[in-house]
C-alpha cells in the first residue's frame, strides 16, 4: 500500500434531493449488470428484476425483501438501514436514511432500573427495545422515486420464499442458536425459527405471516404496513410484550432523503471522490476523518507494521469523535465542518507517534462520556450505470427475538443503538454522549456504511460500491477495503482483506485470528498495543468495480459466510 493522501473535504448542506458533481469525464456505461448480497437466493432474485426490465433501484427493493426472509437473523421488514443511490440520468447521488425512529413514548431513562443502571435485558431482548422500522417505507420511496416496476414485481420473489419456505443453512442454524433463549421467549418466533425448541440443522424455515404483511405491503404500498389491519396487529402485539408503539407512531413514520458526506483525496497522483453516510450514520465523518488524518503521513517506503500502526492510531481517534459528538442531526447539531476541517484534523493526529501507541486515556473521555452484528449489506449496478449499496439491520441476531404474531414481523433492538445512559457501552461495547441520548422520534446513531468511490488515474477511472455488516466494525471494514482498492486491487481482495479494529473503548486492537503475522504482532505488543484476537473472522463485504473507461465490471462477496455475487447477461 504505497500510496501518499493529499485530502480535502466537500462539507454539503443538507438540501434533499440536490445533485453532488463527479469529477469524471464521459464514462462507458457498464457492460453488465452486477448484484452482489449475503445470500445466493437475494442475489438471484435482484438479476432476474434486472433481466426481466427492471432498473438497480427495483433490484434494491427485491434483493433487500429476500434478504429480509432468508436472513432473518440481519435484516427485515421489522428494521431499517441507509440505502445509498446514485442516479445515471440525472447525477443524483442522496442517502435513503429509513433508519428506525424512537416511538414517542420514549424517554432518556427508558432503559434504566431503579438504581440508575442500564437494564440489558429490556434494552436488546424485549419489545420495548424496538424501533419504529423503517425498512417497508423504503421499499415503497423507491418504488416510487426510483424505481420502473410496482412493488407487486419486485417483492413477488419475497413472497414466495416466504410461504413456500427457504432452506436452513449453517449461518442460520449457528446465530440461531445463539439467541435461541431469547426467541424461546415469544411464543411466535419459536414457533417460526426454531424447532422443538432448539435451533435446527435443516429443513425449511415457512414464514407464512410475513408473506401476508408483504403481499398487503405490496398491494397497499405505505398504508399496507403503517396504516390498517397490520399496523394495528403490530400496535397490540408490541404493546402485548411490554413495548410503546402506537397507531401514530407508525403512521407517522417518514423516509428522509439526505445528501451524503463527500470529500476528496489524492492518491498516487489521481484524484479520488468518496461519498459515504451521513448523520445519524457516523460512517462517512468517521471515514473522511481517517483519511485526512492519514493524509499528514507520507505511507511510502514505510513497512507494513508501520502502516498497521499509524491506520490503528487514526481508528482510535475518529471512533474518540464519534462517542461525542455523533447523532440524530434532526434533533443535535452535528458539528461536521469542524469535526472534518483539515485543521482540526492536522490537530487531531499532532501527538501519534510512530514509535508507541497513544493510550485511549490520553486522548480524553469525551466530555459527557457516555450499532449491529447482524446487519445485512448489498450492491447493485445496472448498465445504465444506476448504482446502490444499502446497508440494512435488525442490530443483534434476531433483533429483540420478537416475533408479532399474525405479521410475521420479527422486531429490531435498535433502541439500543441510542446512549440508554452516557458512559454506558451498548452491545458492541461503543459508548455515546447526550448528543445520542434516547427521545421521542429520534433516529438512533449507526455504524452502517454504504459507500461509493470513483478513483484511478484519468485514463483508467473506476468506481467502488462497497459496504458490509459488523457493528462497530463496519467503518473498519470499509475504510480497509477502500484502501485495497486505491492499491488497484480488484473487489475480492477488497472483501478478503484481513481485518483489524480499534474503537477507542476498550482499548484493545481487535482482529481476525491470522491478521497479522508473528513479527508483526511482536511488533504492535512492543508499541503498546493490546491485541485481541476475536476468535471468528467478521463481517460480510459485498463489492462491485465498474472500470469507467471500457465499461468492465467486477463483482464480489466475502468468502466468510453465504454470500454470492452475480453478473448480467452481456449487451
Amino acid at each position: 500500500m504505497l500510496i501518499r493522501f493529499c485530502f480535502s473535504l466537500t462539507v454539503l448542506c443538507v438540501l434533499s434531493g440536490a445533485l453532488i458533481p463527479s469529477p469524471a469525464q464521459a464514462a462507458t456505461l457498464p457492460k453488465q449488470a452486477a448484484v452482489a448480497s449475503a445470500h445466493p437466493l437475494a442475489t438471484e432474485a435482484g438479476i432476474k428484476i434486472l433481466e426481466s426490465g427492471g432498473n438497480a433501484f427495483d433490484a434494491a427493493i427485491a434483493v433487500a425483501a429476500v434478504l429480509g426472509v432468508v436472513e432473518p437473523y440481519s435484516a427485515g421488514i421489522g428494521g431499517g438501514g441507509f440505502w445509498m443511490l446514485h442516479r445515471a440520468k440525472d447525477g443524483k447521488t442522496i442517502m435513503v436514511d429509513a433508519r428506525e425512529m424512537a416511538p414517542a413514548g420514549a424517554h432518556k431513562d427508558l432503559f434504566l432500573d431503579k438504581n440508575g443502571e442500564v437494564d440489558r435485558d429490556k434494552a436488546v431482548n424485549t419489545a420495548l427495545a424496538a424501533g419504529i422500522p423503517g425498512q417497508a417505507a423504503a421499499f415503497v420511496h423507491l418504488s416510487q422515486h426510483y424505481g420502473t416496476l410496482p412493488l407487486s414485481d419486485t417483492l413477488a420473489q419475497a413472497i414466495r420464499f416466504a410461504s413456500g419456505g427457504f432452506p436452513v443453512n449453517k449461518v442460520y442454524s449457528r446465530l440461531a442458536e445463539m439467541r435461541a433463549s431469547t426467541l424461546r421467549r415469544y411464543p411466535a418466533s419459536k414457533r417460526i425459527f426454531l424447532r422443538d425448541n432448539k435451533a435446527p440443522k435443516d429443513g425449511l424455515i415457512v414464514q407464512q405471516g410475513l408473506a401476508q404483511t408483504l403481499k398487503a405491503l405490496a398491494e397497499k404500498g405505505f398504508d399496507g404496513f403503517y396504516k390498517g389491519d397490520v399496523a394495528q396487529r403490530l400496535v397490540e402485539g408490541v404493546k402485548a410484550h411490554g413495548g410503546i408503539w402506537t397507531l401514530e407512531d407508525l403512521a407517522n413514520y417518514k423516509v428522509v432523503e439526505r445528501e451524503p458526506i463527500q470529500f476528496t483525496f489524492k492518491a498516487g497522483g489521481t484524484d479520488a471522490v468518496i461519498w459515504s453516510a451521513p448523520p445519524p450514520s457516523s460512517g462517512g465523518v468517521a471515514l473522511a476523518q481517517m483519511f485526512g488524518m492519514l493524509s499528514l503521513f507520507n505511507l511510502d517506503n514505510k513497512s507494513e507494521t508501520d502502516r498497521t500502526h499509524l491506520l490503528i492510531e487514526v481508528m482510535r481517534r475518529a471512533y474518540r469523535d464519534r462517542a461525542e459528538y455523533l447523532g440524530d442531526p434532526d434533533f443535535v447539531e452535528v458539528p461536521i465542518a469542524k469535526l472534518t476541517d483539515p485543521a482540526y484534523l492536522d490537530n487531531l493526529a499532532s501527538n501519534i507517534s510512530m514509535g508507541h501507541a497513544t493510550p485511549s486515556s490520553e486522548l480524553g473521555l469525551p466530555k459527557q462520556t457516555g450499532s449491529g452484528t447482524h446487519t445485512t449489506h448489498f450492491s447493485i449496478i445496472d448498465k445504465e450505470g444506476n448504482r446502490v449499496a444499502a446497508t440494512l439491520s435488525i442490530n443483534l441476531p434476531f433483533g429483540s427475538g420478537v416475533t408479532v404474531a399474525g405479521t410475521g414481523v420479527l422486531l429490531n433492538n435498535e433502541m439500543d443503538d441510542f446512549s440508554a445512559k452516557p458512559g454506558s457501552p451498548n452491545a458492541y461495547g461503543l459508548i455515546g454522549s447526550e448528543a445520542n441520548a434516547i427521545a421521542p422520534g429520534k433516529r438512533p446513531l449507526s455504524s452502517m456504511t454504504p459507500t461509493f468511490m470513483e478513483y484511478g488515474p484519468k485514463d483508467n477511472r473506476q468506481f467502488a460500491l462497497i459496504g458490509t455488516p459488523g457493528g462497530s466494525r463496519i467503518i473498519t471494514m470499509v475504510f480497509l477495503g477502500m484502501l485495497e482498492a486505491l492499491d488497484q486491487k480488484g473487489p475480492q481482495a477488497w472483501v478478503d482483506r484481513p481485518r483489524f479494529h480499534h474503537q477507542f473503548v476498550p482499548d484493545v486492537v481487535q482482529h481476525e485470528p491470522g491478521a497479522f503475522s508473528a513479527a508483526a504482532m511482536g511488533d504492535l505488543q512492543k508499541r503498546g498495543h493490546t491485541l485481541k484476537d476475536v476468535g471468528h473472522t467478521y463481517g460480510d463485504m459485498h463489492a462491485i468495480r465498474w472500470h469507467m473507461s471500457n465499461g468492465n465490471v467486477e463483482a464480489a462477496s466475502d468468502q466468510r459466510r453465504l454470500g454470492k455475487a452475480l453478473l448480467g447477461t452481456r449487451q
